[in-house]
């Protein structure tokens, strides 16, 4: 199949998404499949140069929002050479803007929201969602509406996106999440790393990995942390991942407040083998997030054997706690003290076996392969699957039809559409 991804960037600092259309692209050219990106990045952005994958970078895009006059025209005029296309996320032109040249066309489009309709971020952020709702009827809700599979990769993100909004259409679908573990040695990975962090040698790590971000509860961690360090003399934690809104300087002082500075490293983001060598060096993974779709970094610590400590936010948290390929307890303070205390508890034979299992989690559940068979099985199943069009020999036809709804989108996204998504970014 020729299939394109619909990304608003490349950038690996977005999270989760990307990583997951680049290793997916990856694993699906392996057998045969041509994959194509396109994104709103500037194209001479260091990660559009490095990314592995066949980019159009159609931007630079305005604002957050990243309106770009140059991307409809372009998905019209291609769109014939591909099977299908998957938008990666909302809120951003990238999903509208394939709205508006593919919903008349015959290639089909998917959508993965990536926990977008969570409501979390409703509670969390009330006054952006209000204004969200400003342009729900008219932009996200006709992206999900008209899709040929709105795709959830639990069945968890599934139902809580029925919650955030009452408007709310789609053909929803269920496409389980995955990834690749590491291609090289554990021990050369684990050596690679601690060399490069010497300070970390003979420490028991407590890995936690993504985004510096509020939704990923930092600062609760940090808090219950503080009585793991007292309890476990040799515990350090280090929080791996970019800080894109400068929260760092006040997890650091929520750090001093308890005297625990010293037991903690912030390394930026990590990528490549040191991210690998990171997980193999680690005692225990933990990410206490009020919201997540999947978690990426919680399959990858799987993959490298190592036990997941998550909140009940966590999409795979069931997966998780039915496998006892970790502990799973709510997304507090108090919550994860208890993640820490039931760790403390076992010993290191309990341990090795939860580490076991957790390999065993990764390879029943969240390997790569098994993603990339259920995505292809629901691409190839939808009536009007473009290959078999062009083995019948019939032409297809990607041009939009022009309607009052497209042509009142198209006059609002060059006066305020910009100004007003950029303000309700999550």
């Amino acid at each position: 199949m020729n299939i394109l991804h619909l990304v608003s960037t490349v950038d690996p600092r977005s999270g989760g998404p990307i990583e997951g259309v680049r290793q997916s692209g990856l694993a699906m050219g392996a057998l045969g499949h041509q994959i194509e990106v396109a994104s709103l990045d500037p194209i001479d952005a260091p990660y559009v140069r490095d990314f592995p994958l066949s980019l159009h970078a159609l931007g630079p895009g305005r604002g957050h929002y990243g309106y770009s006059a140059g991307y409809v025209p372009w998905l019209r005029a291609n769109a014939g050479r591909f099977d299908a296309a998957i938008v990666h996320g909302l809120w951003q032109y990238h999903g509208f803007g394939a709205w508006r040249a593919l919903r008349h066309a015959q290639v089909p489009y998917y959508v993965y929201t990536h926990g977008m309709l969570d409501p979390w971020f409703r509670t969390t952020y009330p006054v952006k969602h209000m204004k969200k709702w400003a342009y729900w009827p008219w932009a996200d809700y006709r992206v999900l509406r008209d899709a040929a599979a709105v795709v959830f990769t639990t069945d968890e993100e599934r139902l809580l996106a029925r919650e955030s909004f009452w408007l709310y259409r789609a053909n929803e679908r269920v496409v389980p999440f995955g990834t690749n573990g590491p291609q090289d040695d554990a021990r050369t990975l684990r050596d690679a790393f601690l060399q490069a962090s010497p300070h970390l040698q003979n420490k028991r790590i407590v890995l936690f990995l993504g985004r510096l971000h509020p939704k990923k509860g930092c600062d609760m961690l940090i808090h219950a942390f503080a009585e793991h360090a007292r309890e476990t003399p040799d515990a350090h934690l280090l929080m791996a991942g970019p800080d894109k809104g400068n929260w760092q300087p006040a997890l650091q002082a929520i750090a001093q407040s308890h005297g625990i500075a010293h037991r903690i490293s912030w390394p930026g983001m990590l990528q490549g083998n040191l991210k690998w060598g990171a997980f193999f060096a680690s005692d225990v993974f933990v990410l206490p997030s009020h919201q997540e779709n999947f978690g990426v970094s919680v399959a990858e610590a799987l993959a490298c054997g190592l036990p997941v400590l998550v909140s009940d936010k966590v999409g795979v948290w069931r997966e998780v706690e039915a496998d006892q390929a970790g502990f799973v307890a709510p997304d507090t303070v108090a919550g994860t003290r208890r993640l820490f205390a039931a760790w403390r508890a076992l010993d290191e034979r309990a341990r090795d076996a939860m580490r076991a299992q957790a390999r065993h989690t990764f390879d029943a559940r969240f390997a790569m392969d098994r993603m990339v068979r259920a995505l292809l099985g629901l691409l190839q199943e939808h009536p009007s699957h473009a290959g078999a069009r062009l083995r019948a020999g019939r032409p297809i036809n990607v041009m939009a039809r022009v309607d009052p709804d497209v042509e009142q989108a198209e006059r609002t996204d060059r006066a305020e559409h910009t100004e007003h998504a950029a303000s309700a970014q999550n």
